[in-house]
């Protein structure tokens, strides 16, 4: 199996007294994917499922199975932490229906890399669903080299990587002229998903999309398909979107700008998170009508 396209992680909309809204939720899906989204993640980071309960969960990845069930599309589910063992019970859980699980590397213990090795090798050869490993570094403290990340990508029920490590540096440049054709790179840093696109990522996992799936849809198409000087246009201009979604805690302003936007209840996050401020929501707002409006025009060329 292998993953291309855009993946949009959804957000946890939650009414004012910060109970799960569902019907937002439903209607976010739907709508992610009919504007051009190949899948869904649920229980990313940008749906704060630390803070959500059991039961909670339970209904988010429910409620976005039968969107993807409906649209013939891809579900992707954050499942696993720091324990080994107790990631392996929580992919044990998963329905193999589901298209693969988005698995952390270990946080906050900073295990070697032969340990993240050792971890993941245990998760592949358990898990009912493929994997995509989430490198994040600047949330996990913990640097995956290129010889551990193509170790990785040669593992037979590990498909892929959400890559985000804040920049495009020399590990990244050498993984994508390194691993193998079936191992999907996916952006994972909205601000730099261009360049690893223009490197040859699949495609992205991209909370910015929330807010446009449309044109970050068009965005991988364009740096997959061309034109180049599209795909150039719509970086520039969904680069500066990014930085306005991302310049205060994520899904903070995602969260108040959907929610300006009647698109979901209310801008509640749960806490340590606070919600965004009004200068933050308002320059993404801005920044959201600038792409929108460019993108319109784009359409009637």
């Amino acid at each position: 199996m292998t993953l291309a396209g855009l993946f949009v992680p959804l957000v946890t909309p939650f009414t004012a007294d910060g109970a799960l809204a569902a019907d937002a939720l439903e209607g976010l899906a739907r709508s992610a994917l009919e504007a051009g989204a190949t899948g869904l993640v649920a229980l990313g980071t940008t749906a704060e499922t630390a803070t959500l309960s059991t039961e909670e969960r339970g209904l988010v990845v429910d409620i976005c199975a039968r969107a993807c069930r409906e649209h013939n599309a891809a579900l992707i589910v954050g499942a696993g932490s720091n324990s080994t063992a107790g990631s392996i019970e929580a992919l044990a859980n998963l329905s193999p229906h589901i298209t693969a699980a988005l698995t952390v590397v270990p946080y906050y213990t900073r295990p070697s890399e032969a340990g993240v090795l050792a971890h993941f090798r245990s998760l592949a050869a358990a898990s009912p669903v493929p994997l995509i490993i989430y490198n994040i570094p600047y949330r996990t403290a913990r640097t995956l080299g290129i010889d551990t990340l193509c170790q990785l990508a040669e593992e037979p029920n590990i498909i892929g990587v959400k890559h985000a490590v804040g920049g495009i540096d020399d590990t990244t440049v050498e993984l994508m002229r390194r691993c193998p054709a079936d191992f999907a790179v996916l952006a994972g840093d909205d601000l730099y998903a261009a360049p690893l696109l223009a490197l040859g990522a699949a495609g992205g996992i991209l909370a910015s999309a929330n807010l446009d799936t449309a044109a970050f849809a068009a965005l991988v198409a364009a740096w997959r398909d061309g034109p180049l000087d599209r795909a150039r246009a719509l970086s520039h201009r969904l680069a500066a979107l990014s930085a306005a979604a991302f310049a205060e805690p994520n899904p903070t302003v995602i969260k108040a700008v959907l929610a300006a936007r009647g698109r979901i209840p209310s801008p509640a996050v749960r806490l340590p998170l606070l919600q965004a401020s009004a200068a933050a929501t308002s320059a993404a707002v801005a920044a959201l009508e600038y792409c929108s409006r460019e993108w319109q025009e784009d359409l009637l060329v």
